[in-house]
């Protein structure tokens, strides 16, 4: 599993995941707001299987 998310898609990913579930956590939005639990995941990792299938890499090369 080598990673396929650069710096700043992971920090987008992490931020726009933490606002999602602080929003789903205070009732702002609904229940489908805990969906940011993925984004915050893949961010963390650098890794996303959705990526995979289009051979896209945000990642510098190594």
């Amino acid at each position: 599993m080598s990673k396929n998310v650069g710096g700043v898609d992971r920090i987008g990913r992490i931020a726009v995941g933490l606002v999602l579930i602080a929003l789903a956590a205070t009732h702002t939005v609904g229940i489908w707001g805990w969906i940011g639990v993925v984004p915050v995941i893949t961010g963390a990792l650098g890794w996303c299987p959705a990526y995979l299938p289009f051979g896209i890499k945000t990642c510098r090369s190594a």
